[in-house]
C-alpha cells in the first residue's frame, strides 16, 4: 500500500475508534458538567454494555459467525440488542446513582469519586466471577461486505458503526439542545441552586443524565463487541482511560467537546499504532491528557468557570 493509502486506511480505522470513544466520553462529560464529579464506575457499565448486548445476540441465536434467528429479520435483532443494551446500561447508572452516589451528594472531598472506583471494581469483579477471565468471541451476524476506496478497505460493519454513532450523538445533542429536560441538564450545569428556586427537579436531572450517559456507554460497548468481535472483563479499563482523556481534550462537560475528543483521540490510536509504533500509542494518549491538564485544563472547547462547591 502507498503511504496515501495507509493515511486513508487508517482515517477510517480512527473514525471507527473515535466514534466509541466519543459515546463513552459523553457519559463522563454528562455526569461531570451537573455534578463535578468523575464517575469512574462508568469504565466498567461500557464493560457490562458489550456482555448484555452479546447476551442479547445469543439469546436470538447468534453465537460466532452463525446466523439462527428466532422470527425476526437481522436488522430487527440489532436492533432490539441495542434497544436492551442501552436501557439495561442505563438502569444501572441511575442505580449506582440512586443507591451510592445520591447519599454522599452533600458530602464535601472526594469521598463520591473514591466510592464511585469502589462501584468501578465491583462490577469488574461481578464479570470476572461469573463470565471468567477469557475473552468471549463476539457474534458476529453482520454480512462480510467491504467496500474498496483507492487501496483502502470500507467493511459494512464500519459504516453501520458510524451510522449508529452519529444518530445516537445528534439525537443526544439535539435533546440537551431543544427538549424541555435537556434545558432543565443545562441550567442545573450552571447553577443548580438557581435552578432550583426556577421549578427545576434537580434530582430528576441528575438521574437523567446517569442513564443518558450510561445507555450511550452500553451503545459503545457494544459497537466495541461488533468492531472487535470479542468481548472481556478488562475492556473498560483501557477504553475508559482512553474515553477519559477524549473528554478531558474536548472540555469536559461540554458536550460537543466530548464528540470531538473522542474522534481525536481515535485518530491519533490509529495513526500513533500505524507511523510510530502500536506500543507507543498509549504514552503518546495521556501525554496529551498530561499536557491537556497542565496547560490548558478546561480543554479546547471548556471555559474556566468558578467551582459549584
Amino acid at each position: 500500500m502507498t503511504f496515501s493509502d495507509l493515511l486513508l486506511q487508517q482515517t477510517i480505522n480512527g473514525l471507527s475508534l473515535g466514534a466509541m470513544y466519543a459515546l463513552l466520553a459523553l457519559g463522563f462529560t454528562l455526569v461531570y458538567g451537573i455534578l463535578e464529579l468523575i464517575n469512574f464506575a462508568h469504565f466498567n457499565v461500557f464493560m457490562i454494555g458489550s456482555f448484555v448486548a452479546m447476551w442479547t445476540l445469543q439469546m436470538f441465536g447468534l453465537s460466532g459467525q452463525a446466523l439462527i434467528l428466532t422470527g425476526l429479520p437481522l436488522v430487527g435483532v440489532l436492533v432490539v440488542a441495542l434497544g436492551v443494551t442501552m436501557v439495561v446500561c442505563g438502569s444501572l447508572g441511575v442505580a449506582v446513582e440512586r443507591v451510592t452516589l445520591r447519599p454522599l451528594r452533600n458530602v464535601k472531598g472526594p469521598a463520591a469519586m473514591i466510592t464511585s472506583i469502589g462501584v468501578s471494581y465491583i462490577l469488574f469483579n461481578v464479570i470476572l466471577l461469573t463470565e471468567g477471565a477469557d475473552s468471549k468471541n463476539y457474534p458476529n451476524p453482520l454480512p462480510n461486505i467491504r467496500y474498496h476506496i483507492q487501496g483502502a478497505v470500507l467493511d459494512f460493519r464500519v459504516v453501520l458503526i458510524w451510522i449508529v454513532s452519529v444518530l445516537l450523538m445528534a439525537g443526544l445533542y439535539f435533546f440537551v439542545q431543544r427538549s424541555r429536560l435537556g434545558k432543565a441538564m443545562r441550567a442545573t450545569a450552571q447553577d443548580p441552586e438557581a435552578a432550583r428556586m426556577m421549578g427545576v427537579e434537580v434530582d430528576k436531572v441528575i438521574v437523567m443524565a446517569f442513564f443518558l450517559g450510561s445507555a450511550l456507554a452500553g451503545a459503545g460497548g457494544m459497537i466495541f463487541g461488533l468492531y472487535y468481535n470479542f468481548t472481556s472483563f478488562i475492556i473498560g479499563f483501557t477504553a475508559g482511560l482512553r474515553a477519559f482523556t477524549a473528554a478531558v481534550l474536548g472540555g469536559i462537560g461540554n458536550v460537543p467537546g466530548a464528540m470531538v475528543g473522542g474522534l481525536l483521540i481515535g485518530m491519533i490510536e490509529a495513526m500513533g499504532g500505524q507511523f510510530i509504533a502500536t506500543a507507543w500509542t498509549d504514552v503518546i494518549i495521556f501525554s496529551i491528557l498530561v499536557l491537556v491538564l497542565v496547560f490548558k485544563p478546561a480543554g479546547l472547547f471548556g471555559r474556566v468557570a468558578p467551582s459549584k462547591s
